[in-house]
Order: structure tokens, then C-alpha cells, then sequence
């Protein structure tokens, strides 16, 4: 059986916050309430806007520094999973933002397992942050229409990631710093007809090892639960054979989030995102990375995303979601025609856990083009 490697992003929230998602292989929206991951009674000031209530509030003095929720998902590329994570909450000073240690597991109805321990942190009056993920498992996925070749396709993943990023305050609500990434990633047909289609499509496995630099912007009231501002991150990622992979290829990524608050306690969150390759094998294409959508299942060298989402406050702990998107692939193609776009709709509803934090627990469902759907249980919003 052949090893089929590829630069693998880490199961959502860690992975898209450092800005080194992978192209394939990892469940929709796995949630370490990443992300980490992934990120509120008295969270709402007068006039209906969120803030953050002095340490001395005996509301929040009584808050637990743990959190245990559960996690779920359902869509055709993993089926049915349950699972959840744990983590421990900290502040270093008065001035940086929470810090969480945390591990996460999952389990799918097609055998599939999946387990992390990560870690998010900022210390030093918030001047310095850093993101640590650690993972592994098995993943077992069944395909009726496999990147869109009309060809049925079962696969037996083997995952093994590393993914770090630190960031350094340079000026104001500006950061500069420097990511990592190492994965051993191996994609096994289930059938010697499985192991002849990946043949015939290209994709090929390799060890992947890359490091890149990070430009962050972050003028946010809170990570998890934005009230205004807006987050600006530009990186690469440069994998060579040199750090520990087969093959030499770089990954540029630029996302942007924006946040508006309006009405009392409403807030519209908007996100446009980019990934580009450059010399990249198939099998570490840009994906389309919708609510919605298969991770995995349309690949291009490039794409890019438009997402709108609208936020509204039912009560001091409860918001809903509606959300819609498009995305398109461009360049050479995997599963799609150039510029075909990609749209999605959804629809969720929230609960905060931790007032202070921001934290929430995500309810949410989304509709993609053809058979694409979604349905998440999952800490944090979408973004």
C-alpha cells in the first residue's frame, strides 16, 4: 500500500487560525473549539453592546477555569461524529487575553478517530501569542462522487500533525511572527480499484515539513465573540524538502474579518479569504473551505471566499446566525471547473458558557451546492 502524504491542515479551528490549513483529509468543522480551533448575562453593556466585566464581578469570580463540551457534526464525507473536548482556562496578567490548554477527541460512524491536545496562550500584557497543536488518527471516509469524477472512493487516512505559531506585538494592534508546520500524512485506498483511482488523479503522498512568516492584525473587543473591530492575517507557509518533506512548494494565505455591531447587541461579521500554491502537488491544492462543504472534496490551486454572516442577540445568553458564501477555484482544478462557484446558506443558534471570554457553544446547519450539507455542534462562531 502507498503512503500519500500531504501538508494536512489540523481539524479546523487551530489550523485556520494559524493560517496552515492543509488541503484534504481532516472532518468538516472538527471542532477543538479551536479552530482553539479554536474562540454572555452581564455580557451586554447598556445600548446593547458586548464588553468584558471586571475580574472583581462576583458573577464571574463563581466561573469555573474548565470547560468540557461535546462536539458534533454530520455531512456525507464522515457521516455521523461525536465527540468533545476539555480545557483549562488562564489568564497570565490583567492584559492578556485567556489562555486555554485543552485536549479533544472524536469518533465518526464510519470508524473514523481523531484526537488532539493544543494549546493557546498570550502572556506578557498580551505582547506575545502563540498557538500549539499536536494530533492523530485514523480517518475512514466513503465517497459516492469522488472530486467530482463520478467515481466511488473509500480511503483509510493516517494522521500525524504538528502546527505552531508565534506572534509578537510590534506596534499598536499590529504582530509579527513566525509558523510551523510537520505532518506525516498517509491516504490508503481500502481496494486495489481505490488504490487505481488516486493513481489515475494524481494524488501522491509525501512527508511534509514548512515555515513561514505571519503578519497579524487584531483591533477585536473579544476573539470569541467579536463586537467590532476587524483581523487582518497574512502568512505563508515555504515546505521543503530540506525541513522534512518530499516535495518543495509554498502556500500564501491572506484572511480578513471584519465586524460590525448595529441594533442592540447585533453584530455583522464579514470574512473574505484566500489561499494560494505555488509548484504544489494535488494533493496539497487549496480546498474549499465553506460551512457546507466536504473539506477536501474540491481542490484548485487557488481559492477564493466571500462569507456574510448576520448575528443577533436573542437574550443576555442566547444569539442566532444566518450565514451565507461563495467560493471558487481557479488555476488547475480538482473536482471542479475553473471559476465554478460554490455557494452556501446556513442557519444557528448559540449559548454562552463563559460571560467574560466571550465563549460559546454553536449550533449550526448549512447547505452547500448538490449533496453538500453540514450539521455542527461546536464551540465558537464559524469566525
Amino acid at each position: 500500500m502507498r503512503q500519500v502524504a500531504e501538508p494536512c491542515s489540523w481539524t479546523a479551528a487551530v489550523f485556520l487560525l494559524c493560517g496552515v490549513a492543509g488541503a484534504r483529509g481532516e472532518p468538516e468543522r472538527y471542532s477543538l473549539p479551536v479552530e482553539l480551533f479554536l474562540p454572555p448575562a452581564g455580557a451586554w453593556a447598556q445600548g446593547g453592546a458586548l464588553r468584558t466585566q471586571p475580574a472583581t464581578d462576583p458573577q464571574q469570580e463563581k466561573e469555573s477555569p474548565w470547560l468540557v463540551v461535546p462536539t458534533f457534526s454530520l455531512n456525507p464525507k464522515l457521516g455521523g461524529s461525536l465527540g468533545a473536548m476539555a480545557a483549562y482556562m488562564h489568564y497570565f496578567d490583567e492584559k492578556s487575553r485567556v489562555s486555554m490548554f485543552g485536549i479533544g477527541g472524536q469518533y465518526t460512524t464510519t470508524d473514523s478517530i481523531i484526537a488532539s491536545l493544543f494549546a493557546k496562550a498570550s502572556w506578557n500584557e498580551d505582547t506575545s501569542r502563540a498557538i500549539l497543536l499536536l494530533a492523530g488518527g485514523n480517518i475512514k471516509n466513503d465517497y459516492d462522487d469522488y472530486l467530482g469524477t463520478g467515481v466511488p472512493l473509500k480511503t483509510n487516512d493516517d494522521l500525524r500533525a504538528l502546527v505552531g505559531r508565534y506572534l509578537h506585538r510590534i506596534s499598536g494592534d499590529w504582530f509579527a511572527g513566525v509558523q510551523g508546520t510537520y505532518t506525516n500524512y498517509q491516504l490508503l485506498g481500502d481496494s486495489a480499484f481505490d488504490d487505481q483511482v488516486l493513481d489515475v488523479l494524481g494524488l501522491r503522498g509525501f512527508k511534509s515539513g514548512g515555515l513561514g512568516l505571519s503578519i497579524y492584525h487584531d483591533s477585536r473587543d473579544n476573539e470569541n465573540s467579536p463586537h467590532h473591530g476587524f483581523m487582518i492575517n497574512l502568512n505563508n507557509v515555504a515546505y521543503r524538502e530540506w525541513i522534512a518533506g518530499d516535495n518543495d512548494f509554498d502556500v500564501y494565505r491572506l484572511d480578513t474579518r471584519v465586524f460590525l455591531p448595529h441594533g442592540e447587541g447585533n453584530v455583522i461579521a464579514i470574512r473574505q479569504y484566500n489561499q494560494l500554491t505555488d509548484d504544489a502537488p494535488s494533493s496539497a491544492f487549496a480546498p474549499v473551505q465553506l460551512r457546507g462543504y466536504k473539506m477536501g472534496q474540491y481542490l484548485g490551486e487557488y481559492m477564493s471566499s466571500l462569507e456574510v454572516e448576520e448575528r443577533l442577540r436573542l437574550s443576555e445568553r442566547w444569539t442566532s446566525t444566518f450565514f451565507t458564501g461563495v467560493a471558487v477555484l481557479y488555476g488547475d482544478t480538482i473536482g471542479s471547473s475553473d471559476y465554478d462557484p460554490f455557494p452556501t446558506i446556513g442557519a444557528g443558534v448559540q449559548y454562552v458558557l463563559k460571560v467574560k471570554e466571550g465563549i460559546v457553544v454553536n449550533l449550526e446547519a448549512a447547505k452547500g451546492e448538490a449533496d453538500n450539507y453540514g450539521v455542527y455542534i461546536k464551540l465558537g462562531y464559524g469566525y
